[in-house]
């Protein structure tokens, strides 16, 4: 039986632009099992990141249910949803969002601090060596590349424990050597913590990283596949919803 920690159930998100309703999200069914990497693909305005908004809590649906972890986002008022996301999810965007007075340290561990929770040093140093950062801890981000500020912002999305790493277009300011760096780094620390990981990204090559692809058009999914490393096992059901519960897939 499979464990799903994410799950909807026909997530809808409208936006009302003068006459014309913008259907973001449009009957979206999107399952993730626990401890699996998943690239969300699309153009821009597909709806990606906006499925990753609702996932994570920063944005309520226009109908539809979000589960996350056994507890369903609908019911929750803002004051849960914000215990939720502090505690459940790690977030970690193009834009490295980091405190420019802070030095490595004092940036990882900030969520950490604001939660009014101890810190875990060692767990915070263990982190900094595998994302290789060790030895930056007390210098400030201005002095640092941008493969290693978004790779500082990788590290403070995972002090926190979060049993969900949600990523949208993480190496959209990146080169390419810098991305593919960074992205394998994501990686390695998800698996050395055992955390699930959505990935937003445009960049099919990023996707190919991931242990299965999904690929989302006018706020629905078109198309799912397994990884150029790892072939997906629902790809050739005809009904992947009584298998198992798969993503709802339109050729």
């Amino acid at each position: 039986m499979e464990s799903w920690i994410i799950r909807t159930k026909d997530l809808k998100k409208y936006y009302q632009l003068g006459d014309h309703t913008v259907k973001a999200l449009d009957g979206m069914d999107f399952l993730v099992r626990e401890r699996e990497f998943v690239a969300v693909i699309g153009t821009s305005g597909s709806g990606k990141s906006t499925l990753l908004h609702m996932v994570g809590g920063l944005d309520v649906p226009t109908g539809g249910e979000v589960y996350v972890d056994g507890r369903n986002l609908n019911e929750m008022n803002k004051e849960q949803l914000a215990v939720f996301r502090r505690r459940k999810v790690g977030f970690v965007f193009q834009n490295y969002n980091l405190v420019p007075d802070l030095n490595v340290f004092e940036n990882v561990v900030l969520p950490v601090e604001l939660d009014g929770r101890h810190v875990d040093r060692k767990f915070a140093e263990e982190i900094l060596e595998i994302l290789k950062l060790e030895g930056k801890q007390e210098v400030l981000p201005g002095v640092l590349s941008g493969g290693q500020q978004q790779r500082v912002a990788i590290a403070r999305a995972l002090v926190s424990k979060p049993a969900i790493l949600l990523a949208d277009e993480p190496t959209g300011n990146l080169d390419t050597a810098a991305s593919h760096d960074v992205i394998g780094l994501l990686r390695l620390a998800a698996k050395q913590f055992q955390q699930t990981v959505v990935l937003i990204t445009h960049d099919s090559d990023i996707a190919q990283t991931a242990d299965r692809i999904v690929r989302i058009e006018d706020g629905r999914i078109v198309k799912r596949s397994g990884s150029g490393k790892k072939k997906d096992r629902w790809a050739d059901e005809e009904n992947p919803e009584e298998k198992g519960g798969a993503c709802h897939v339109e050729e």
